[in-house]
């Protein structure tokens, strides 16, 4: 395995499996895809595979594969289908014409459009998708308590992104452990292999950016509103795709659609469904038996479940008994493993250090030039 190093790959640069680390370019699309071709030149490296792990490079990918597919198998899907999961309008747009539900979305791109507004908060102001990196992206949502907040937070984020790439929308009433998801391999729009869970445990627990505790389910109607979604779509690829059950109704909104690697995919492979192992062999051509995963199998991320796990008990809403039976077998720990012990020794103080960068970046960040919709 070689790693293109960034803030996101870290942990992955000190794993034992790592045989090459590489620094990934920070110029524009161009330089990056010339870096890829180069790279492939240069070592032989026609036939691989390469994976993209956050949505701007697995939509750089996704743009560029025609180009990039001259010497990669890019695990990405077309830019066609790619756009609808990266743009969260197209996502809105689509989930729609299919009928499933999702939270009261607002477009604004003035902030009269934001101020004429007339939604139930608490809501979220977040991104369409990831234009630059600062502090409002890199957040991925900003919660809003009132009309006066929103409207505040609006002007605060017009500094860092354009307007065009703004959206409002209603927060779906339910625990943080109402939190669905539908992962799959897909070919056309065929599920070949699936995951459905709930992420009981995140971080923060009632708005969380990243899962600390998830657990395989048997498939409900999340799953359905997904295999949906992913149909209309056509989907090549891995894909997960995140639902809140609302507590008013009993009902599954669509959220999110990650068209890449997320980050408990590895309990897929715990509960028999080993989605970038089988993936690759998509790739290569091979077929691939249609397969779903157990259920009851959980994965865990213990750096930051443990607080979260521990706020939750002096809250009340969690117990010490339940805690600990929630870590039995079987289980998948996300960094801790006996064969590859370094990540886990060295993720605390990673995480601190790149929060600090982050921070003193985002106090420099200056607000970037608008950005076509369709890029």
């Amino acid at each position: 395995m070689w790693v293109c190093k960034s803030d996101e790959h870290l942990l992955g640069m000190a794993s034992r499996y790592t045989r090459r680390r590489l620094d990934w370019p920070a110029g524009d699309e161009a330089e990056q895809v010339g870096f890829l071709l180069r790279l492939a030149g240069r070592h032989e490296l026609t036939g691989w595979t390469v994976f993209p792990t956050d949505d701007e490079t697995a939509a750089l990918l996704a743009r560029q594969r025609s180009r990039l597919a001259e010497r990669y198998l890019v695990a990405a899907p077309a830019w066609e289908t790619m756009r609808v999961a990266y743009d969260k309008r197209l996502t809105h747009a689509a989930a729609s014409e299919l009928g499933i539900d999702q939270p009261r979305t607002w477009f604004p791109t003035a902030r009269a459009d934001a101020a004429a507004i007339r939604c139930a908060f608490p809501a979220v102001l977040k991104p369409t998708f990831k234009v630059a990196s600062n502090r409002f992206t890199d957040a991925k949502a900003w919660r809003v308590g009132d009309r006066g907040e929103l409207l505040r937070r609006y002007d605060e984020a017009r500094t860092l992104v354009p307007a065009e790439v703004l959206m409002v929308q209603e927060v779906v009433p339910g625990p943080g452990d109402t939190q669905l998801s539908f992962a799959a391999l897909c070919d056309r729009g065929n599920v070949l292999a699936s995951v459905s869970a709930v992420r009981l445990r995140q971080r923060p627990m009632d708005f969380g950016k990243a899962s600390s505790y998830v657990r395989t389910t048997a498939d409900g109607e999340a799953a359905e509103a997904a295999r949906l979604l992913l149909a209309r779509l056509g989907y090549t690829g891995i894909v997960e795709v995140e639902f809140k059950r609302d507590a008013r109704d009993g009902s599954a909104k669509l959220l999110d659609v990650n068209a890449r690697i997320w980050g408990w995919h590895t309990l897929g492979a715990r509960a028999g469904v080993d989605f970038p192992w089988l993936q690759w062999r998509l790739l290569h051509g091979e077929r691939i038996e249609p397969r779903q995963a157990e259920p009851d199998v959980r994965w865990v991320r213990i750096s930051t479940d443990l607080p979260t796990a521990a706020r939750e008990i002096w809250t009340g809403r969690l117990s010490w008994r339940s805690y600990l039976a929630s870590l039995r077998p079987p289980i998948e720990f996300a960094i801790h493993a006996r064969d590859d012990p370094l990540p886990s020794v060295v993720e605390l103080p990673t995480l601190a250090a790149v929060a600090a960068r982050r921070a003193a970046r985002n106090r420099r960040i200056a607000l970037p030039a608008p950005l076509n919709a369709e890029a």
